[in-house]
């Protein structure tokens, strides 16, 4: 028997998605399963129901790819956080605004167990701010010895030298043992204060992510599978379960990455925008040559700023569970959503919550459920459907990255609150499979590796520093697990840095290529 399948989930706010897929990208069956409060109970009856389409070729699976909202939950909620003892290198120049000094105080106070800022850090041209003071790096660690459960790290231009950070993570380990250290030039990019958030959040989600590896495998387990895992990130692409232990904030809004991904693959459309409708919440991107269009802004997690790879989104509060209004004629919707107990809820199950699903009946976009909305709900459905669509029009626009129209690819469970015609958009793709898309696309992801470079070109060296970039990015792709024969360079950008003395760039390079198949 061929062992070559691949078992795809991913966790939305309403349903968990599961999909199993050949080598060729053949889908062979998809299930739903409604998302539970605890999230994993959901991740283990989707992977249930869609096991059991496959009968005996379950013994194929190989590989199982998990796109997850554990992480997000778990800053939303404040909940699972690991305590976190925070070094900043960088004085006596940063002193002015501490470290967490952007946190909003109840995350600050369920995750920091101390923070710290020593002297040293590192020039945008390689010399140092000032020499790194390792004793008060030990001391600082001795003061937390009891309380910390993992460390972040964070030096002033880290993207040039990590020297000062490493040198803190050996005094960690020297002090506090076997504890998890993240260093903030392996997670976010440039600007110190968005650089070190993402660190630490990064530290705290680390305890959280072994629960779901632990939690993913039992569920696998008990139908006897062992496959190679793996977890979706959000720039579209998949790393390796150690990859993804030791960098659990990558997973964070890795669902509509995965949407995308997987909208590209089932339309053959490499360049639109995507709409993705789920049962809680609408998200609207760009779609670049296959890939999520990157936002080139610093994003809010749970309150705080971070500056790591993220996709380009427009978030809208609309899904097929969104509540409408309160009895008015006014068309009011959300952002309150019945979320996973949609099936139970609206009124075409023989609920009493007028929602957009009810709304979508009543319009004649879908036919679900067994009861069509009563006479005196009409009035209320058809203003929420119209106060939808021009939501939907509005986000649509503000998503775009050129002027002009362009094709628009439906998908998410949801997807039939979209109307048939939209201004601004000259042809609208429902590809078969569209409501399990995030699932497809985590299933069929590639493995990635991203860095991000400060390089000064004062005597030369130009082409030396972009193959240095480059030569990281891929070995990075290998680590988290793709296959080191056919990993390639897929983007390099240049950022020329204004208002210094000597000729200085930024350069970001990312290379990507297909699982390594045991």
């Amino acid at each position: 028997m061929r062992a070559d399948l691949r078992l795809g989930i991913d966790v939305g706010g309403t349903n968990t998605d599961a999909v199993v897929l050949d080598r060729d990208d053949v889908l062979l069956a998809k299930a739903k399963a409604p998302t539970t409060p605890d999230v994993t109970t959901g991740i283990a009856g989707s992977i249930e129901a869609v096991l059991d389409q496959l009968g005996a070729d379950r013994d194929r699976v190989t590989h199982a790819m998990l796109g997850t909202t554990h992480a997000t939950n778990a800053l939303l909620a404040r909940t699972g956080l690991r305590r976190v003892a925070v070094l900043r290198i960088g004085g006596p120049a940063t002193h002015a605004v501490p470290p967490l000094a952007t946190f909003p105080p109840d995350l600050r106070a369920a995750v920091s167990v101390g923070a710290m800022v020593v002297d040293g850090g590192i020039e945008f041209d390689g010399t140092e701010v000032a020499p790194f003071d390792a004793d008060a790096t030990a001391r600082f660690f001795s003061t937390v010895a009891d309380r910390a459960d993992a460390v972040a790290i964070t030096s002033v231009f880290s993207a040039v030298s990590d020297r000062h950070e490493l040198a803190a993570e050996a005094i960690a380990h020297a002090v506090l043992g076997d504890v998890h250290v993240s260093l903030s030039h392996e997670v976010g990019s440039i600007g110190l204060v968005e650089r070190e958030n993402a660190t630490v959040l990064n530290a705290a989600l680390v305890g959280l992510a072994e629960t779901v590896a632990q939690s993913f495998a039992a569920a696998l387990e008990r139908h006897g599978l062992r496959p190679a895992c793996y977890f979706a990130q959000n720039d579209g692409t998949l790393m390796e379960l150690e990859y993804a232990l030791r960098y659990p904030v990558l997973t964070i809004r890795c669902g509509p990455a995965n949407s995308m991904r997987g909208a590209a693959h089932i339309s053959g459309v490499r360049d639109a925008l995507v709409v993705d409708v789920g049962g809680t919440s609408t998200e609207v991107g760009v779609l670049i040559n296959g890939f999520p269009g990157e936002s080139g802004d610093s994003v809010g997690i749970g309150g705080v700023r971070t500056n790591f790879r993220m996709p380009g989104l427009v978030t809208l509060p609309l899904g097929g569970g969104t509540v409408v209004g309160d009895g008015g004629a006014n068309g009011a919707i959300g952002p309150r959503s019945v979320g996973y107990r949609l099936i139970e809820s609206a009124l075409v199950f023989g609920g009493t919550t007028p929602t957009l699903t009810d709304a979508a009946v009543a319009g004649g976009r879908v036919e679900v459920g067994h009861r069509r909305p009563a006479g005196r709900h009409r009035a209320v459905l058809a203003a929420a459907l119209a106060r939808s669509d021009a939501m939907l029009a509005e986000a649509i626009d503000q998503a775009k990255m050129v002027r002009g129209e362009q094709p628009l690819i439906v998908v998410g469970g949801g997807g039939f609150l979209v109307p048939d015609t939209v201004p601004g958009v000259s042809e609208i793709h429902r590809p078969p499979d569209y409501e399990v898309a995030n699932a497809i696309g985590a299933a069929i992801g590639q493995v990635s590796g991203q860095v991000e470079r400060i390089a000064r070109f004062r005597f030369g060296g130009r082409t030396a520093a972009i193959q240095e970039a480059c030569d990281s990015a891929r070995l990075q792709a290998i680590r988290a697990g793709a296959d080191p024969e056919r990993t390639e360079i897929v983007d390099v950008e240049e950022f020329p840095l204004a208002y210094l003395t000597d000729p200085a760039v930024r350069i970001r390079a990312k290379a990507a290529g297909p699982l390594r198949f045991i």
